[in-house]
């Protein structure tokens, strides 16, 4: 059976229609996910931190440095995503117990608390926009944040070592 020339008009522009208007919902849904909260005045952008390549046992972190006071209050505040292996490393000029806290933070964290020799003192979870404390046994000069569950999912455990750690100033 033939179909009419309507009819086969009609399958054309379907199938033309449907390439196109699965680009535009593919190119908005990319941009829907890398969109991030718009930052406040004066905060920097991800991409403004300076950045180290750390390593716990075989796994290297693209970890962006927040050394001085203001960087360390932003910290990972306003990021909806970070990427697989990505994380923060606070830098204090102290050896002491420095506590943190998940305020206007989007995303679950993970925690480690390091020693100025790079040992991990301790390990915690922190669940987004709760302004619990979170603060280590011991003292340190370093904090890594991580996605949620990314220590556990390395196994990497209070105890090992991060390589890679800039001095403090």
């Amino acid at each position: 059976m033939r179909s009419s020339p309507r009819s086969s008009l009609a399958r054309l522009a379907r199938a033309a229609v449907f390439p196109v208007a699965l680009a535009l919902a593919a190119s908005g849904m990319h941009a829907a996910f890398a969109q991030t909260t718009p930052l406040p005045p004066g905060a920097k952008q991800p991409s403004e931190f300076p950045r180290v390549k750390l390593r716990a046992g075989m796994y290297v972190i693209d970890a962006a440095v927040a050394a001085n006071d203001a960087d360390r209050e932003q910290g990972l505040m306003y990021r909806s995503r970070l990427a697989p292996n990505e994380g923060m490393l606070f830098v204090f000029n102290e050896n002491a117990v420095h506590c943190f806290w998940m305020k206007n933070t989007l995303i679950p964290l993970s925690i480690a608390f390091i020693r100025a020799d790079g040992t991990i003192t301790d390990i915690d979870e922190m669940k987004a926009e709760t302004t619990d404390n979170h603060c280590p046994r011991n003292n340190g000069v370093y904090a890594l944040e991580m996605s949620s569950g990314w220590f556990a999912a390395k196994g990497v455990k209070p105890g090992m070592k991060i390589d890679g750690l800039p001095k403090p100033q």
